[in-house]
């Protein structure tokens, strides 16, 4: 998909207020959409919403492979900063600005168009769509985070003031139904404290404030500590494992005691979230008896389902299907037969980063999963295409960390540390 159009919007109702945002890329005809963004953000600007509206579109654009994107927005704002026209002149702004000129750089070439708000209202129905989520938002995190966390929610929502840029354009009415790669992996026990982690209690308030490498990114950061499930008997014979519910063996549930163990040590981590397949709820049980938490299990961090090539090793799917499994290996649009495609995981894996964010903002999040969908976050967090699901290699029970700030930007700390073991 060489040549692409975005249409991305945001919206705050109250400027600041509840806000979110809307993207959808389309074919270069705008005859069928390739791809729809939309998240809640909590309380934000109208600005910052339009801003991570068009991040949202870039990212998805680039996941797709496009080379040639056309952007069109009803933020003149945004438009004119993009274009070089105007200048970005509140200082919280400019992250978001420098953000999107990051991602534009990757394209051959992209344009930018403002467009009356009514030619835009695909992008515009999911970002209210977006900010519709709040009541539900507020309500499941009110049912899962303790007392002491939700006060320290508040105190933070208190003192949050969101950015408006002296050029901004007046607070919008809702419309309609209302890289930092630091690859510490095997290097020292020392490698998950160098990333953020350090003793204390579990609270909503464990994530630091500073961004790492040259990300510019600003806010605490929901930090996602993504933990691979230990050892398993298909995983000895190198077998595809997905949807199957072998148990951990002996070395297994000893790596995951040997994680859980660090995970103690270090502290500061407020929940713990599984995938609901057995050798991921017992890796993740090892680390609630350590850290004294409970553990939720989220069907979305579930593996993929490999079909028919359940079981089978690398040469034995190829050799069944040599065709469609050579496909499958370039091209994550391809399901395995009878199975799920890395674009329909990929769908399940943003929805539980975007639930996580919202219920856990600025908290250390300990997530137990497979291969697949942690791999997956990084690609997120990473904002890369898919070639990292065929190049990043993931030890059992090993250990990665990627960060997601409430401006929209994101850094992996740490990926593949085994240090622990």
């Amino acid at each position: 998909m060489d040549k692409v159009i975005i249409e991305a919007d945001g919206g705050s109702r109250g400027n600041p207020g509840p806000a979110g945002y809307g993207a959808v890329v389309w074919d270069a005809d705008r005859q069928r959409v390739l791809a729809e963004r939309k998240e809640f953000l909590g309380v934000a600007t109208n600005n910052v919403a339009e801003y991570r509206g068009l991040i949202a579109g870039l990212e998805a654009a680039a996941e797709l492979g496009a080379r040639e994107v056309s952007v069109r927005m009803d933020s003149k704002l945004v438009v004119e900063q993009l274009s070089g026209r105007w200048k970005v002149k509140h200082p919280a702004m400019i992250p978001l600005a420098d953000r999107a000129r990051q991602l534009v750089a990757g394209f051959d070439r992209v344009s930018f168009a403002w467009i009356p708000r009514a030619e835009n209202s695909h992008a515009d129905r999911l970002a209210n769509e977006a900010m519709d989520d709040a009541p539900t938002v507020d309500e499941v995190r009110t049912a899962l985070l303790s007392p002491a966390d939700l006060a320290v929610e508040s105190a933070r929502a208190e003192a949050f003031s969101s950015p408006t840029d002296t050029a901004a354009s007046p607070a919008r009415t809702a419309a309609g139904s209302s890289a930092a790669l630091s690859a510490n992996a095997g290097s020292s026990a020392a490698a998950a404290s160098d990333a953020g982690l350090s003793a204390g209690a579990g609270s909503a308030s464990g994530a630091k404030d500073s961004a790492p490498g040259w990300t510019g990114a600003m806010g605490t950061p929901t930090r996602l500590l993504l933990l691979r499930h230990g050892q398993t008997e298909l995983s000895v014979e190198r077998r595809y494992s997905g949807r199957g519910n072998p148990p951990l063996t002996e070395l297994g549930r000893a790596q995951a005691a040997a994680a859980a163990k660090m995970l103690a040590t270090k502290g500061n981590i407020a929940a713990i979230v599984s995938s609901p397949l057995g050798r991921a709820r017992e890796t993740a049980e090892a680390a609630g008896r350590a850290l004294g938490l409970p553990v939720r299990v989220l069907d979305g961090l579930i593996e993929t389902d490999f079909g028919a090539w359940e079981g089978l090793t690398f040469p034995e799917a190829a050799q069944q299907d040599p065709e469609l499994h050579a496909r499958w290996l370039g091209d994550p649009s391809v399901p395995p037969p009878g199975g799920e495609s890395f674009d329909q995981v990929r769908e399940r894996i943003e929805a539980v980063r975007r639930d996580l964010v919202s219920l856990y903002p600025g908290a250390n999040v300990l997530v137990v999963s497979h291969v697949t969908p942690i791999k997956m976050l990084l690609q997120l967090a990473l904002g890369v295409g898919p070639e990292i699901l065929y190049r990043l290699h993931l030890d059992l029970a090993s250990l990665s960390i990627a960060e997601f700030y409430p401006d929209g930007g994101s850094s992996v700390r740490l990926a593949n540390d085994t240090s622990y073991l």
